[in-house]
């Protein structure tokens, strides 16, 4: 499991994909349009994940959103769950701390085969963190990483006060080097929701999503946004069945 925050993140502006298949095999991409619950989610991706390994099905991105709910990753420590009554806690394998997901978020659950592009942990993470950065580029938004620090975040200025916010999440794990978990983008959640955790462990600053920021983005925006910025990242996509 993973969530070691790493900066810089790496140039995308070459038109290979800096973490793509040696075989450029495409990815299948996948979209549920129902909240899908978290239990339901996991057990899916731990069956295609195994499935990955050994062989008999291919890599795959699925896009989804959750019900209201809180998730703790290994590193979660029990004082950032501020009001544990508030949505149903789930305990997750991914590396990480608390998050939330609710309706509004983008969640993008990504099973991808390392043996298949390179067994290289601090590289993968920092083509995850690429693809998110692109794709807000994409609206305009200056994605950041900071040291100590996991996850996106974005600058805020006005007169007289400068703040940060986080934007992103990014929280996977890794079996038999077939990755699971993945990341998860602001689009237009009820950031009043994350007040029942400390994200991600950190209190001092706040957290964004793109609606809040001003911009009007619809989902089906944010998602053409992450498919056109992960084939930069990662490589071709095609449409797949749900998992």
């Amino acid at each position: 499991m993973l969530d070691q925050p790493l900066s810089p993140a790496p140039d995308v502006k070459d038109s290979s994909p800096i973490f793509g298949r040696a075989d450029s095999r495409p990815v299948g991409w996948a979209v549920s349009r129902a909240p899908v619950p978290y239990p339901e989610a996991v057990a899916a991706m731990e069956a295609r994940a195994e499935a990955i390994a050994r062989g008999e099905a291919g890599e795959l991105v699925w896009l989804l959103e959750h019900p209201p709910l809180y998730t703790a990753g290994v590193s979660a420590k029990r004082g950032d769950l501020i009001a544990p009554d508030r949505f149903p806690v789930f305990a997750s394998g991914r590396g990480g701390q608390y998050t939330y997901h609710g309706p509004g978020q983008r969640v993008a659950y990504v099973m991808l085969d390392l043996t298949r592009r390179s067994r290289d942990v601090r590289a993968f993470v920092a083509a995850l963190e690429a693809w998110v950065i692109g794709a807000l580029a994409d609206f305009n938004v200056e994605g950041q990483l900071r040291d100590g620090r996991v996850g996106v975040w974005v600058e805020r200025k006005g007169p007289g006060w400068s703040r940060e916010d986080k934007i992103a999440a990014i929280g996977v794990k890794l079996r038999r080097w077939v990755s699971f978990h993945g990341v998860s983008l602001n689009v237009e959640p009820d950031l009043d929701h994350f007040g029942g955790i400390v994200p991600c462990g950190v209190a001092e600053h706040g957290v964004t999503s793109l609606v809040d920021l001003g911009l009007p983005v619809t989902m089906d925006e944010a998602d053409a946004a992450l498919k056109a910025s992960f084939e930069r990242v990662f490589g071709a996509v095609i449409d797949a069945p749900l998992p």
